[in-house]
């Protein structure tokens, strides 16, 4: 299955698949470790469009997936989580958590922090409040964690749900 465009999002109905990557990076700047990461990811050459937060009905989460089609410069709809490790020893988590009610759409949220048990907490925590707050029971909360450490350079922890990808001639 090909990732899915910008028109795959809906007005047809047609099921969007989210995937989530996982990925590290190390360089000598900050800037470069998270270019690294998302080379790793296979995300490195398009520019990414965050999005909030939600998503849509009718669509599937999975992880992994291999390279995305698209053109370098292309757009990629997306939501991240991205911590950094810029002293040597330093070690940091980021990660997504995410539901999904199979009418109603999903949420995904983000959180970083020192340790995978702290960010995963973060994410059950998060997850829970805007589930009560919408009313409503997604299910089971899924996450994807990943950790980076500073060996000598900075080094960047990335985790990225990607949603569509998009060239330019599209509005």
């Amino acid at each position: 299955m090909t990732a899915p465009t910008l028109q795959d999002i809906r007005p047809d109905g047609r099921l969007l698949d989210i995937t989530v990557r996982t990925a590290a990076g190390a360089g000598r700047t900050r800037l470069s470790a998270f270019d690294r990461a998302l080379l790793e990811a296979g995300v490195g050459d398009f520019n990414l469009i965050p999005l909030s937060s939600v998503i849509p009905p009718r669509s599937t989460v999975t992880r992994g997936g291999g390279p995305l089609p698209g053109g370098h410069g292309d757009r990629l709809y997306c939501v991240e989580s991205v911590a950094y490790a810029d002293r040597p020893g330093e070690e940091v988590a980021a990660g997504l958590g995410w539901v999904i009610h199979p009418e109603v759409g999903g949420l995904f949220v983000e959180h970083t922090g020192p340790t995978v048990t702290d960010v995963e907490r973060q994410i059950e925590l998060s997850l829970a409040d805007m589930a009560e707050t919408r009313g409503i029971d997604f299910g089971v909360v899924h996450t994807a964690v990943t950790t980076a450490r500073c060996e000598d350079r900075p080094a960047c922890a990335l985790v990225l749900a990607a949603y569509a990808v998009a060239d330019w001639s599209t509005p």
